[in-house]
């Protein structure tokens, strides 16, 4: 399986990353997770203009850190056994939640789907902002000149958490039966989620992006989704004199340093042509989860749809 711009096949299998470690991130992540428990998530439900015969589909909101009102798309089935399974979604990067229709079939097999709007992205969740720095665009450096607990990405991973323990808690739910997905963006929210709600079961993360920012860096492919990190560079630090310091916060966020607290079983998905989210980068997060995991490998396919691979997780996703 040759890797024209990225590294052989046999040695992605044992890659651990690149992108530095915060020497406290274990404790960054614990006091990230005790502020999100002390918020009154005051969830609101709202009935959606889309119904269907078979389901009872919601606005779904509630506070996150920060003061956030965070919104997904609820849908739970009508004549399912109580309780019963559940699917949270997270959709990639500057995108949204998408329609109520294409979570249907999972509605239609007795699971209730959550699926998340990002903070200031396409969908209705708020980002109420409140940082020092650049704020004209991208998502992965907003925070980056401020306080490490002010960096947007992990707001947005204590939202995966927070929904996952939100639908968890709902009686319709099974809390012992909820799997996690998406693709890019969605497929990094998708292990951030497992990692930081251990309850999560089943998780299939599909070409996850936000893994080893540095390795990104070093492949020349800060482009498209990174772009953001070749114009941080360009406009803040242009000798990169402090290229360690940038990358080592960037670390507080970066997937692969979650991964080893995820307790779920995994199964990813990669394609070997990808120049968005390099395979190196989604390597790095794939090796370091200890619990037990699955990989389907596309050789000839990049960051885009991969034949079979709904169905796969789909089926993944039944044995809740």
């Amino acid at each position: 399986m040759p890797l024209l711009f990225d590294m052989p096949f046999e040695q992605l299998q044992t890659y651990q990353g690149t992108n530095p470690r915060p020497a406290d991130h274990d404790t960054y992540w614990e006091r990230a997770l005790a502020e999100m428990r002390a918020v009154d998530p005051q969830v609101e439900l709202v009935p959606a203009e889309f119904q269907v015969p078979f389901a009872h589909c919601f606005h779904l909101y509630f506070t996150g850190v920060g003061g956030a009102r965070v919104h997904a798309k609820l849908l739970h089935p009508k004549d399912a056994p109580r309780p019963h399974p559940a699917v949270l979604m997270f959709h990639g990067y500057s995108g949204s939640s998408g329609d109520w229709s294409d979570k249907l079939g999972y509605v239609a097999a007795g699971y209730t789907v959550a699926a998340l709007d990002c903070r200031g992205q396409g969908g209705l969740s708020q980002d109420p902002g409140g940082v020092a720095g650049w704020t004209l665009r991208g998502h992965i450096i907003r925070g980056l000149d401020d306080s490490p607990d002010k960096l947007l990405y992990r707001q947005i991973f204590l939202d995966t958490a927070q929904l996952a323990c939100i639908v968890m808690e709902m009686p319709e739910v099974d809390p012992d039966r909820v799997g996690a997905t998406g693709g890019s963006q969605g497929g990094g929210l998708t292990l951030a989620c497992a990692a930081l709600e251990p309850r999560i079961k089943l998780a299939a993360p599909v070409f996850p992006f936000l893994c080893d920012y540095q390795r990104v860096w070093h492949l020349e492919l800060a482009k498209n989704a990174y772009a953001e990190l070749e114009e941080y560079f360009r406009r803040f630090d242009p000798l990169h004199e402090r290229e360690q310091e940038i990358f080592t916060k960037l670390g507080y966020i970066d997937v692969q340093h979650l991964a080893p607290r995820i307790q779920a079983e995994v199964m990813m998905a990669t394609g070997f042509a990808d120049r968005i989210c390099p395979p190196s980068t989604q390597f790095a997060a794939y090796n370091k989860i200890r619990s037990k995991k699955s990989l389907r490998i596309y050789p000839d396919f990049g960051h885009e749809n991969l034949p079979g691979n709904s169905d796969a997780i789909f089926q993944f996703l039944s044995r809740l």
